[in-house]
């Protein structure tokens, strides 16, 4: 298994960031690594999105949790490797919340494959987190 995990403070409201997830078409607005996103259905459990990132094949990403204003879990698969991304929003005191992205690689394999694609895709995490930060901020 591979894992990495990135959190950001933000004085956001956890109903502000909710929408930002929730309005999947406009997820580019904050992540620079998208050129083209579509979703199949509501922001819910067992809907799919179709991730386009820039220069790069589609990507199928099943919703695997959501609950309203508090997280959502999207799940990649490829061959026998599961990408599994927690998005959680935690409250931290008054008038400030955290928000945290969890991926974990797991699956035949990601002990070699983790190390090898882990880092390349959350390498933008830190600035995709904070234009997400500055625009539920308002």
């Amino acid at each position: 298994m591979w894992e990495y995990q990135h959190s950001i403070e933000t004085t956001a409201t956890p109903e502000a960031v909710w929408r930002l997830w929730a309005d999947v078409d406009n997820w580019a607005a904050w992540n620079a690594g998208i050129e083209k996103i579509e979703i199949d259905g509501p922001f819910a459990a067992g809907s799919q999105i179709t991730m386009t990132p820039p220069g790069d094949d589609p990507v199928l990403l099943r919703i695997a949790e959501a609950v309203e204003g508090e997280l959502f879990v999207d799940e990649a698969r490829f061959d026998s490797l599961v990408l599994r991304t927690t998005h959680r929003i935690e409250p931290v005191g008054q008038a400030r919340i955290r928000v945290v992205y969890r991926m974990e690689i797991t699956g035949e394999g990601s002990d070699q494959a983790g190390p090898q694609i882990g880092p390349a895709i959350t390498a933008d995490w830190p600035d995709t987190m904070a234009a997400l930060a500055r625009l539920a901020q308002g």
